[in-house]
């Protein structure tokens, strides 16, 4: 449709007058909507092709057929017109007063949206989000049902006028009468809407079926027709004999039901038990039932396929009793039998509850809210909203299909704003541009510096309503605001966007605390004269899964250099240096006689080695050295491998000897804890060694910077290692210990 700012013509200018001074002409609103708009529609074409006021006729005649009163009919009519002029609303408004106008605006804007995303550029994968788009579309705008009715009302009549001059339908706007606006019908529970909308989109969206399904009916028609003919009256007869007061008629099964049912069943179309159907109608529910009793009393019902809506209703409020039976001729009839109430339900739906007539000053959606009414009109809000929310949820299940269950969508708490493009976005209430643009893409939410909502530069914490169209002004680089994450300021109110911005400054965070440890490991590995060392095979070896892991930690002083050290200390030279005199300071003896036996030898000066320190009944050996008598190492040591490997012949037999003296020596060992730290922790363990009677030398204790964990080296003296095993038992007992053992 074009969108020039015509001017108004006379016979709608003298509208505007009357209304806004004197009273109108006519008093019929939809005569009057038509008088205003012919001048303005004559001869204008829409983008579908159709000739603009024949599409507003039609569009309010289906409305008049849904139960639509003057006024909704009356809106088709200004809603197209609004197109041609310069300031609809304030035009309209004055004319036909501020809820048509409100009509108008919103209306036109999700007509407008739609026209845009349908003249996209197609890409793969674009018919789903087409038809996601559509969706929260009509449920952003699901404040007014009228909107929404004059929605389907329109699409309608398109599928009308495709099928009325054979055109092909372009295939986008059939899927989605099919998937969006047949399903919205139902759930509204318009079944006129419904049933027509599912045979013309599927006309076009499978011609080869349809034609195949249509020619069967069309086969047995004249026979079907003569038949239900027959079992009508009959049926009639019958219940007035009863007494019962009921209108009886036939009811056509829709092509797009009969080739649903075929495919979901897998039956032959013969199989499909409800292509002769009669409608019941009586006065009230327990007519309901006496009308069933009398239908199974005369012909035999079908195993199955008995069905109580009235005592279950379906979703969308839908009641009626559903029975199939056998007829005399051996052949199945469905039997619907509901109340009037019941009837104009099914037909017309909530449509059929929402009394449009012109508002007064306080009205909404063109209802009157004045006395009684107003509890009325709050009461059918409610429901147009459950069963529009309902409908939300019922495609969100489809789409999380062998996923976790989809949340509902509460439309109190969800805005629906739109990009420049047409895309919908679903934000909290109360989201922001800066919450617009994280859902749109992190990248360009980081970068958000400005926004224009409709066109006008606002501050970035304004408030977004639905239905706005949202357009984010951006810089080539950068990051957010620590202003963002301040609740006071009010710049985000999407979860998802605050966890994005705190993502953003913990990543900073890390790259900081990675580059002050990287530094600190450089500068290590120069003083120690191994720049050339690979960083990961570093990282690897101090049990890192990677260089930055390490750097990490050392960033945040939650690991210390002289570890790193330690790994890098060359191995233990031949132990001139670094061994220590074997003695039993309690027991009096020195040498051999300390407890270690050189085999084939005696009076040997003997020494333990520090970096295994071994103990009974460790498996020893002994490694010569030069000045310093025999090293004793444990066999499983591997400073003692390095030099074994390097000087084999120097290797020699030890044993343990049989100690003199009335006290046995002692052999210090270290022992390795690590626990959750805590206070008092040091003194806990320190009363076990006491408690065991185990003399502790030295302590080394070292924690996290964060708190969570100590690590503690106790150098302790035992006579064996089979009494260390005891007081390790001991101290793995103490509360917040997760390790204890022998280094």
């Amino acid at each position: 449709m074009k969108t020039g700012a015509a001017a108004v013509p006379a016979g709608a200018a003298a509208i505007v007058h009357l209304a806004s001074g004197g009273e109108p002409l006519e008093a019929d609103p939809v005569r009057r909507a038509r008088a205003f708009a012919e001048p303005l529609l004559a001869g204008q074409a829409l983008d579908t092709g159709e000739e603009a006021l024949a599409h507003a006729d039609g569009t309010a005649a289906v409305l008049r057929q849904i139960g639509g009163g003057p006024s909704l009919c009356a809106a088709a009519y200004l809603v197209y017109a609004g197109d041609y002029l310069q300031r609809p609303e304030e035009v309209v408004s004055k004319a036909f007063g501020a809820s048509y106008a409100s009509l108008v605006t919103l209306t036109r804007k999700l007509v407008q949206i739609q026209r845009a995303a349908r003249a996209a550029q197609p890409v793969a994968g674009a018919q789903g989000l087409q038809t996601e788009r559509v969706r929260k579309m009509l449920l952003a705008f699901s404040r007014d049902l009228r909107v929404v009715l004059l929605r389907l009302a329109s699409r309608l009549q398109t599928l009308r006028w495709f099928a009325a001059t054979r055109q092909p339908c372009p295939l986008p706007l059939a899927t989605e009468s099919l998937q969006v606006f047949a399903p919205l019908a139902n759930r509204l529970g318009i079944w006129q809407i419904k049933w027509e909308m599912e045979d013309l989109a599927f006309r076009y969206l499978q011609p080869r079926d349809y034609q195949r399904i249509a020619g069967l009916v069309d086969e047995r028609r004249a026979e079907r027709e003569t038949g239900v003919a027959a079992v009508r009256e009959q049926l009639a007869t019958l219940l007035a004999a009863a007494g019962l007061h009921a209108d009886v008629q036939g009811r056509p099964k829709h092509l797009y039901s009969i080739w649903k049912k075929m495919q979901g069943k897998h039956l032959p179309f013969e199989r499909v038990l409800d292509t002769r159907a009669l409608r019941v109608i009586v006065d009230d529910v327990p007519a309901c039932y006496m009308a069933l009793a009398r239908v199974h009393e005369t012909w035999a019902p079908i195993d199955g396929e008995f069905d109580d809506y009235i005592a279950r209703p379906k979703l969308n409020g839908y009641q009626s009793l559903h029975t199939v039976v056998r007829g005399e001729d051996g052949r199945p009839l469905e039997v619907q039998i509901r109340t009037r109430a019941m009837h104009e339900h099914a037909e017309h739906g909530v449509a059929a509850h929402w009394m449009y007539k012109e508002a007064g000053a306080k009205g909404y959606a063109g209802v009157s809210t004045v006395g009684e009414n107003e509890e009325r009109v709050a009461e059918a809000r409610k429901a147009v909203l459950r069963e529009l929310l309902a409908w939300e949820r019922d495609f969100a299940a489809q789409d999380s299909a062998g996923g976790a269950p989809a949340q509902a969508v509460d439309a109190g708490e969800r805005i629906y704003v739109f990009t420049p493009q047409a895309t919908i976005i679903d934000l909290p209430a109360g989201g922001t541009p800066v919450d617009f643009a994280y859902a749109l893409h992190t990248d360009l939410g980081h970068r958000c510096r400005g926004a224009r909502v409709d066109g006008v530069m606002v501050p970035l914490n304004t408030r977004l309503l639905s239905g706005q169209t949202v357009e984010v002004v951006a810089a080539k680089e950068g990051g957010p605001s620590l202003d963002w994450l301040n609740a006071e300021l009010h710049y985000l109110a999407s979860p998802r966007s605050k966890s994005k911005v705190r993502a953003w400054f913990n990543a900073e965070q890390q790259a900081q605390t990675i580059a002050r440890g990287r530094e600190a490991v450089e500068k290590l590995l120069q003083r120690t004269g191994r720049t050339a060392m690979e960083r990961q095979a570093l990282a690897e070896q101090l049990g890192f899964k990677s260089a930055d892991a390490l750097f990490e930690v050392v960033g945040k002083d939650e690991f210390s250099l002289r570890n790193i050290e330690n790994l890098l200390r060359p191995p233990e030279p031949p132990p001139d240096d670094d061994q220590v005199l074997l003695h039993a300071p309690r027991s009096g003896g020195g040498g051999s006689r300390g407890g270690v036996l050189v085999v084939g030898m005696d009076s040997l000066l003997t020494t333990l080695g520090k970096c295994c320190r071994p103990a009974p009944p460790d498996a020893i050996t002994g490694f010569v050295t030069r000045g310093r008598g025999v090293a004793v190492h444990r066999s499983d040591c591997s400073n003692f491998r390095q030099m074994a490997q390097s000087a084999p012949g120097r290797v020699i037999e030890v044993t343990w000897g049989q100690p003199r003296g009335d006290k046995a020596p002692v052999y210090p060992l270290d022992v390795v804890i690590e626990a959750a730290d805590r206070g008092g922790l040091l003194r806990d363990i320190s009363e076990v060694f006491a408690k065991e009677k185990v003399n502790v030398t030295g302590v080394h204790t070292q924690s996290a910077k964060d708190g969570s964990t100590a690590w503690m080296t106790f150098t302790v003296e035992v006579t064996d290692t089979a009494r260390l095993g005891v007081v390790l038992g001991q101290i793995k007992r103490v509360a917040g210990v997760r390790h204890a053992r022998r280094k």
